[in-house]
């Protein structure tokens, strides 16, 4: 099995196959829609485009259903010296409830490290607790607050790192 697909069987016994790729200017409009499912404040396309286009530091992957190709769901990160800030997640409606979320998040994960970074951070909503739980099952703790981070409500975010462990390379 290719190690960037998985399979796994999802709450209805559905077979959910995946598989990860650089997120593509095309991918802008799925993505999107998916961030209009997933949060209040959703970033435009202009703001994707700005991440693919110009900025050095940021890293997208898209993860597909690999059998028929649909996006599933989208992670990004910031990666700034030996350090990845996670600036999206998030997992379309459609595929949630099947494990997806934390298959991502393993990605972005394998990916920081390979790149070089040593932790990895990120800002989740005090009253999220089911991607804080699914951040701590994959490695992440709670070290602190953002008062009023969130601007559509003034909720405050919760601070959370993880270490990453040291990426395998090949000579």
């Amino acid at each position: 099995m290719n190690p960037q697909s998985m399979r796994r069987e999802g709450p209805q016994g559905e077979p959910v196959r995946t598989s990860f790729r650089p997120m593509r200017e095309s991918d802008i409009p799925v993505v999107c829609a998916i961030e209009q499912e997933s949060f209040p404040t959703p970033w435009t396309e202009g703001a994707f485009r700005n991440e693919l286009s110009s900025n050095n530091f940021a890293h997208y992957v898209i993860m597909q259903d690999a059998e028929s190709g649909e996006i599933a769901g989208y992670g990004g990160m910031w990666l700034i010296l030996e350090e990845a800030h996670v600036t999206n997640v998030a997992v379309r409606a459609a595929f949630r409830g099947r494990g997806l979320g934390e298959r991502l998040m393993r990605e972005l994960m394998s990916k920081a490290s390979f790149l070089g970074a040593l932790r990895m951070t990120l800002e989740v909503r005090q009253s999220n607790l089911i991607a804080q739980g699914l951040y701590e099952k994959v490695g992440f703790h709670a070290v602190g607050v953002r008062r009023g981070y969130y601007t559509d409500n003034n909720e405050d975010a919760v601070i959370m790192w993880a270490d990453l462990p040291k990426a395998r390379r090949s000579p």
